[in-house]
């Protein structure tokens, strides 16, 4: 079942804010732009996903609101022909979260949370390491669901010609598979390091 409005709410809670109208209306803004349809995996399916690991994690999260609140946006705009979705994102947040109250330091840490899954760098805080283990938990999926995956990927870069879209894809393979470790966290490294780097050479090698 996909997340909804309650869900929304719940995570509102957790980071200490009280609903009321207007963060109804953000929550339905979201949901309405995680359902946009030319999402085929970065849809309501994969911010479920996410909010559910998260949930099962909170007892590890320094800041499980933050972190929550965070999942919530660092999707949320999304457009396949631009560079800075996830700055857009963490901005977003950062003011939204501002605009309700909380306080500025742990808006600035939702906003440094999103960015982090740039995957540009390895993460410097435990909270975005379990983040981004979270946000990368499909490239250790089993190869059925990973050859999906790859396949709703190729369906929102449908614009791009295939031969520049497989040169982008493999470089971006390749950049995760050099790294000495995909996953940060002792657990997902555990279940999920060695079937990521199979799947990651199987999609590189085809």
């Amino acid at each position: 079942m996909n997340p909804g409005i309650e869900r929304w709410t719940e995570t509102l809670r957790l980071l200490g804010v009280a609903p009321n109208s207007a963060e109804l209306a953000l929550g339905a803004d979201l949901l309405q732009r995680w359902r946009e349809p030319h999402r085929h995996y970065h849809s309501l399916t994969h911010l479920d996903d996410c909010l559910r690991q998260a949930a099962n994690q909170r007892a590890r999260f320094a800041q499980a609101g933050e972190v929550e609140y965070a999942l919530w946006f660092h999707d949320a705009i999304y457009d396949t022909r631009k560079s800075d979705n996830e700055q857009r994102c963490a901005d977003w947040a950062r003011q939204a979260a501002i605009s309700s109250g909380v306080d500025p330091a742990a808006a600035q840490r939702i906003h440094d949370l999103i960015l982090a899954t740039r995957h540009a760098a390895l993460p410097v805080t435990a909270d975005a390491a379990l983040l981004v283990d979270i946000d990368l938990s499909i490239l250790g999926a089993d190869a059925a669901r990973f050859d999906a995956y790859e396949h709703e990927i190729r369906s929102e870069y449908h614009w791009v010609p295939s031969f520049l879209f497989n040169l982008k894809r493999k470089q971006l393979l390749r950049e995760f598979v050099a790294r000495p470790r995909i996953y940060s966290s002792a657990e997902y490294q555990r279940r999920l390091e060695a079937p990521a780097r199979a799947n990651l050479a199987r999609s590189i090698a085809r």
